[in-house]
């Protein structure tokens, strides 16, 4: 019994010592790479941006935040807004929050970000992304917007 558990445990270290190598682009003979969450993050983020029929990302709160970091000088809003990741050794789960333009199948839209999503992480990455859920938030009405900012440029002059 005792030869059977010693020959089970060195084959796992040995079949798991050589799989990394062979699945993975970020594993190799020389180095290991990684890859930190915020970097995923922003890609998934710009990648789902790119989609036409997406209008932002993140709920209500997100987006008033960033709203008022636009608005001053020389900040930034963040690319991984909206965004959340999960980062393995080989792997990557993303969940994006995002608001949707008027009019647009949520479906076929759904559909798009997630292949612009999988294809802009595992070709910048090289991880396997598993999973991309998409929770829509809001639908964004055109008119909303414009709204709103013509009552706040009337009253300042």
């Amino acid at each position: 019994m005792t030869n059977t558990a010693t020959t089970a445990t060195t084959a796992k270290p040995n079949s798991n010592s050589t799989a990394p190598a062979e699945n993975s682009a970020l594993v190799s003979t020389q180095g290991v790479t990684t890859i930190a969450d915020t970097v995923v993050q922003k890609v998934a983020g710009l990648a789902t941006r790119e989609i036409t029929g997406v209008h932002a990302l993140g709920g209500g709160a997100v987006r008033a935040f960033n709203a008022l970091r636009e608005r001053i000088p020389g900040a930034t809003a963040s690319a991984g807004q909206g965004v959340s990741v999960e980062v393995g050794e080989r792997q990557a789960a993303v969940d994006l929050q995002i608001v949707v333009e008027y009019g647009v199948a949520i479906a076929d839209l759904a559909k798009s970000v997630r292949r612009n999503v999988i294809g802009a992480v595992e070709q910048m990455t090289g991880l396997e992304v598993v999973e991309v859920n998409i929770n829509v938030s809001d639908v964004h009405i055109p008119g909303d917007d414009d709204a709103d900012e013509g009552t706040e440029s009337g009253r300042v002059q």
